[in-house]
């Protein structure tokens, strides 16, 4: 499967498996979805069960929350993760702090699904890595996958799951994994060992980061679409690093890399959202406050730009063979 196959399959499973489980967004009935991820399943399921909302963002997240304290297990989609910020409110004021609000009277069991990150020209505001501003909000539980294994099997968790979870989809490897960090993909998923996906029932546990390459010279922490532009990356460089995909930023796997860093002495961090404030800068200080006598270089982070999302630089924004190879030769210069 590529990933918009396994998305698709992990929702028709839940769907199955718990008739309380809901999906809504725009155009996720009939048409099935901008990215077809929802196809098929208002046919098999009825309008009342997979529907169509309006555009109105804060309505639908307004609305799911409402549906999960009923008892209810909506999957909102939100059609980018750009439009997201309308609902912040309600992910924030109300999700994340129903719970504790509620002494636990009430829970928010909802999977608010939303494509993220650039890679398909789709300029300043369809292109955006919110990830970071979710991460900062106790309460909320932040999955970004790297492939459709994991897409399935993560998804099927978080919608299992009694909290708020935001699903970040990479949609530049929604089709494939791509040759590298172009904008072409090299072969289809099924092909590829990381598009292997069970038909049946799965879960991929959340807060379980993967070591995809194991290393004895570097450890890099990453997630995403990054993981496979990393992956291109060291196969270039020939260097024997350790390739660490989080998988869930929140739980976040602090044990898997905190072993990497310690075996390794090097850490580089690697994602595609705006560095300042971005996650890697708490990754870096947990790395920092765990592993400090480990450490036989500086930390190197590699990410987005300090601006507004370029439409026409998209591919110089994107971290990519120049500087991840400049930060590579940078951190290993003593080694």
């Amino acid at each position: 499967m590529n990933m918009i196959q396994a998305i698709n399959s992990a929702l028709d499973i839940c769907m199955a498996r718990d008739p309380d489980v809901l999906v809504m967004g725009e155009d996720v009935g009939y048409f099935g979805g901008v990215f077809r991820a929802t196809a098929g399943l208002q046919a098999k399921y009825g309008k009342t069960r997979v529907f169509d909302t309006p555009i109105t963002e804060t309505g639908i997240i307004g609305v799911a929350i409402g549906m999960g304290a009923y008892g209810l297990r909506p999957v909102p989609e939100i059609q980018f993760a750009d439009y997201i910020y309308p609902a912040l409110d309600q992910l924030v004021s109300e999700a994340a702090r129903l719970r504790y609000r509620s002494a636990g009277e009430f829970i928010s069991p909802m999977t608010v699904r939303s494509p993220f990150g650039g890679g398909i020209f789709g300029g300043q505001t369809h292109s955006q890595s919110p990830e970071g501003i979710f991460t900062h909000v106790s309460g909320i539980k932040t999955v970004i996958p790297a492939t459709p294994y994991d897409a399935k099997g993560l998804l099927i968790s978080a919608i299992e799951d009694n909290d708020p979870v935001l699903f970040f989809e990479p949609k530049r490897i929604y089709n494939g994994p791509f040759n590298g960090y172009w904008d072409k993909p090299s072969e289809n998923w099924s092909k590829h060992p990381a598009g292997e996906v069970p038909t049946g029932y799965y879960k991929v546990p959340l807060g379980k980061a993967a070591v995809v390459r194991e290393g004895e010279a570097l450890t890099i922490l990453c997630y995403g679409t990054m993981v496979h532009v990393c992956t291109a990356v060291i196969a270039e460089h020939n260097i024997d690093a350790e390739i660490v995909d989080l998988r869930t930023l929140v739980p976040l796997d602090i044990e898997t890399i905190e072993a990497s860093v310690k075996k390794t002495g090097r850490c580089m961090i690697v994602h595609e959202a705006t560095r300042t404030s971005g996650f890697g800068a708490e990754l870096s200080a947990l790395v920092q406050e765990r592993c400090f006598y480990h450490l036989e270089a500086p930390i190197e982070r590699v990410t987005g730009y300090d601006t507004p999302y370029p439409h026409s630089l998209e591919w110089a924004y994107f971290p990519g063979p120049v500087r991840i190879g400049q930060a590579l030769k940078k951190i290993m210069k003593d080694a």
